[in-house]
Order: C-alpha cells, then structure tokens, then sequence
C-alpha cells in the first residue's frame, strides 16, 4: 500500500523529533533543561479559565465556520487599538495559527507553485507548503547582517514565474528579527508590484524589546489585496494548550476559497474560542511586563552564550528564541549524544536541531533553535550545562 510522497517528503519536527528519547533520559533521573519548544511558563490569565467556567450551553452546539461571533469581535477591538478597522468577515478562527498556515498554503498554491521565505525560517512551513504540491525558494539570511531581508534586489532575484506568494514572519522566528516600516513597507511594495500574496506570520507582535510600537502588515493602506495575517493567542496570551488562531486577509476572493476549509472541518472548538475571546478583554499594560521579562531571559541567554568560544549568534530584536551556530560538527547527532550519553550533575539541554529551519540544503547542521521561555535560573543553568557539553563532546568527537 503507498504512503503520500508529499508527506514523505516532509520532516519531524525538530522542536519534538526526540522527545521519546528525553522521555528515557527522565526515566534515567536526567533533568533536562527544554529549550527546545516555545511553550512559556508565564501563566495563563485568569480570563481563560475564568470564562471556561462560566460558559453555558444546554447543547454544546457546532460553532459557526468562520468563528463565534465573541472571538471575532475580540479580534476586532483588538487590532482597532492599533488603528486597524476589520469586519467579522475579513476574519476566521482557526485550530491555532498552524491552522491558520495549512489553510492558507493549501488556498493559495498548486503542484508545483513556489513561495518565497527568508530563511532561517520556521519548519511547520516547510510540511504546510509541502503538502499543498510546491516548494519553498529560500531567501537566505545571515546573523552577521542580524538576519536582514529586507533588501529589493534579494528578494525579486528569487521570485521567478511559479512563484505565488512571499512569507514574512515578524517577529522573527526563529531568528528574532524585527522588520523596520521601512522595511516592511518595501516587503508590501514588492508583493503588490509582482502581483503576489504577502503572507505575515505575526504571532509575536508583543514580543520586541527596542521600544518600538506595534506593528501590523494591515496597518498601510493601499495592500489589502495582496496580505494575509496568520495570528495566535498561543504566544501572545501563554495559552498555546486552547489552539485558538485566526487567519485575517480583506482579500475578499482568498477568504471565501479558505472558508471551504473552515467549513470542511465544521468549525474550531467553541468553548475554546468564547474563552480565547476574554483574554483579549486585558488591559494592553498586561504586556509590559511580560515583555520585559522575556528581555531579561534573552540578556540572561546571551551572555551565557557569549562565554562559550566558538559560538556565533546575533541579539534577537523580537520573539523569544535565539538562532545559534555552535562548535560541534552536526547538532543532530550532538542532540542524540545529550540525552544518551551525557549528563552534567544528573542534568542535560534540548534545542531544536537547525538544519530543517532551511530550504537551501545541508544549511544549518550546526546550528541550533533555542528558546528563552523558562525562568532566568535555569536558563543560566542550562547555558553552562552546555558549555560543559560542548567541550566533552568536542573532547570525544
């Protein structure tokens, strides 16, 4: 019997692929450090729960497709305090922002189509595109520039005449980079003049540390056929667990083609997405001391990390993950080696492996994803466990 080549072509997710062998290593007494998942600790607010246990339905009905009227007006408010006026029908509540990717890949493309992506990039747009029949033309970046893109003659070189759509994600993961206006304003510039689908992954909006104000490809006029958002309360609200995502574009013929989606999978869970619709009910300073604590954790990264010879990165503006080049050989195997092999005082790390977060191939063996989403303790911690292992293994290998 066959298996799908298209979903033969795609990979484990290096965030999870050796999760089953952490699982023995805890069964060994190893206390690992994750760094590997971009699930924060911060807690939920208590609206979440709070509207959990007040919903009331005699019959826990089907939502509508496109999302419970609560959700959407939520979202609405939401984006007007950034200036942004939204109808419920320029919205769709989605399983999470990965809903919100499949469903926008499997709309826009066709066999053999291409998208544009600056890379390093996240890898669940590698399966999402894949799966839609087309492929990723990376965008190549390097952290010695602090992974910039945002440069004309780099992105029109790669766009060629199966190319369909550019995806941005700003904040950057898992680079951290933080698009200028300016800058994104010649990404928008660039979309409409090729006639292409600009496609914004904005799911960290909150996070950026220089002060800058927030910022949304639908806050400049003039491109509302060309964008489409991808949005979360995973990150924004720490409440990754309720996979509630919308998927935002006033391109009135892609959102009734994406609606046939919806309406395939029925709809996404309603008691989930009345309760998502509270958190957006918090007063906007909520943020301000989230964010300065995901400051304090990447400052607490990188200067463990900068104690390590060998290793090279650049200061991530946004998000809360730093892309590292480590001394080691292959990051997958040195992975393979820290939950089997080796422990410093009973204790080990997990990254993300680097090599599936590109598209040019054999770029990123070395190179490691690493979250900053546990208390600043253990990051310290982990970071020296680290540099412990990478002179043993370098010692050995």
């Amino acid at each position: 019997m066959k298996i799908s080549s298209k979903m033969e072509k795609c990979g484990l997710s290096p965030m999870r692929k050796f999760n089953g062998e952490a699982a023995e290593a805890v069964k060994r007494g190893i206390k690992i450090y994750h760094l590997n998942i971009g699930q924060p600790d911060i807690i939920t607010p208590d609206a979440y729960f709070e509207a959990l246990k007040t919903f009331s339905q005699p019959v826990l009905e089907y939502a509508p497709s496109g999302g419970v009227p609560e959700l959407l007006d939520a979202v609405r408010h939401y984006y007007g305090r950034i200036g942004v006026e939204l109808s419920r029908a320029d919205i769709l509540a989605t399983s999470g922002g990965s809903e919100a990717l499949q469903m926008t890949m499997a709309t826009l493309l066709d066999d053999g189509d291409e998208i544009v992506i600056p890379e390093p990039f996240y890898p669940n747009y590698h399966t999402s595109v894949t799966l839609a029949g087309a492929k990723i033309h990376p965008l190549t970046t390097c952290p010695e520039e602090g992974y910039k893109y945002a440069v004309r003659e780099r992105v029109e070189a790669c766009i060629n005449e199966r190319t369909r759509a550019i995806m941005i994600t700003n904040p950057g993961n898992p680079t951290g980079a933080v698009l200028r206006p300016e800058d994104l304003k010649l990404m928008l510039d660039i979309a409409k003049e090729h006639e292409l689908f600009i496609i914004c992954d904005e799911v960290y909006r909150e996070f950026v540390y220089g002060g800058e104000p927030l910022m949304s490809a639908l806050q400049f006029p003039g491109y509302e056929d060309n964008v489409i958002v991808i949005d979360s309360v995973s990150k924004r609200f720490s409440a990754c667990g309720a996979r509630v995502g919308m998927l935002i574009s006033k391109n009135k013929t892609f959102m009734a083609q994406a609606m046939k989606w919806c309406q395939c999978r029925l709809c996404s869970a309603t008691v989930d997405q009345v309760a998502a619709a509270a958190l957006y009910s918090l007063d906007p300073s909520y943020f301000d001391a989230v964010r300065e604590e995901y400051k304090l954790r990447r400052d607490t990264m990188l200067a463990g990390l900068k104690k390590i010879p060998g290793i090279v990165c650049a200061e991530p503006k946004g998000a809360f993950y730093v892309m590292a080049a480590l001394p080691v050989d292959d990051a997958d195997t040195f992975q393979h080696w820290l939950l089997n092999e080796f422990d410093c005082d009973g204790e080990t790390v997990m990254f993300a492996c680097g090599e599936p977060f590109y598209g040019t191939p054999n770029k990123g063996k070395n190179e490691v994803r690493m979250a900053y989403v546990i208390k600043r303790e253990d990051i310290q911690r982990a970071i020296e466990v680290l540099a412990v292992a990478i002179e043993k293994y370098n010692q050995t290998h």
